[in-house]
């Protein structure tokens, strides 16, 4: 057992559910990164910890895998294609560390997958930052003056 005295669920917003979230663009940071041994032992790989940094997804995290260090040359090509995109959307080109690309925003696809049968997430591309588009052009209201000729 634990002492929670002190603790009032009503001053706390409560967890939402986990699972999967839908496919598509989400702007992010990279809030951890770190090596890990592959499953074989043969090679390491780069574990990236992404953040959702605004919409309604706001929070929630996401992970990649880079296997950079893979006996597979296929998956070391496609990892370091990976990498690049990333050093790209963030402008870091020659990164010496991997921590150079922490808390800078770009965007990162998103695709639902599945695994062990239920819907996971997964990272299939980045991209630069989305940056806030020119207000649309809006037709004029009824009576209003034509655009084609606002002098009449």
């Amino acid at each position: 057992m634990a002492n929670l005295s002190g603790f009032n669920a009503a001053n706390v917003e409560p967890t939402g559910p986990g699972g999967a979230i839908p496919a598509g663009d989400y702007q992010v940071i990279i809030v951890e990164s770190a090596e890990a041994a592959t499953k074989a032992g043969n090679g390491k790989l780069l574990n990236l910890t992404l953040q959702i940094v605004d919409g309604e997804h706001k929070g929630r995290k996401l992970y990649d895998r880079l296997n950079l260090w893979n006996a597979n040359d296929k998956a070391r090509a496609i990892a370091q294609g990976t990498l690049s995109a990333i050093c790209r959307a963030v402008n870091v080109l020659t990164p010496q560390d991997s921590a150079e690309l922490h808390h800078k925003q770009l965007t990162a696809r998103v695709t639902v997958g599945e695994y062990e049968g239920k819907p996971r997430n997964e990272v299939k591309g980045y991209l630069p930052k989305k940056t806030a588009s020119p207000a649309a052009f809006q037709a004029p209201a009824a009576g209003g003056q034509s655009m084609a000729n606002p002098f009449g």
